[in-house]
């Protein structure tokens, strides 16, 4: 069987965005403390919605992971 013949069984890579897409993350410092431990967080204290520190978003993660 020739290949050369195929076409590719891959989809095309998606064009280059034309800005940073925004994710809502606000650089510090100050930094806003996580809403479940208290403890400081990566983000900026304007940052909207709700704001957890690593340790807190890896469980929430975990949590929504497996619930289903």
């Amino acid at each position: 069987m020739d290949r050369s013949d195929e076409t590719p069984s891959y989809c095309p890579a998606p064009a280059a965005p034309a800005a940073p897409v925004p994710d809502g993350r606000v650089a510090g410092p100050p930094y806003a403390d996580c809403l479940q431990c208290g403890k400081p967080t990566e983000y900026g204290v304007a940052t909207p919605g709700v704001v957890l520190c690593p340790v807190c978003e890896w469980q929430e993660a975990q949590r929504t992971a497996c619930s289903g």
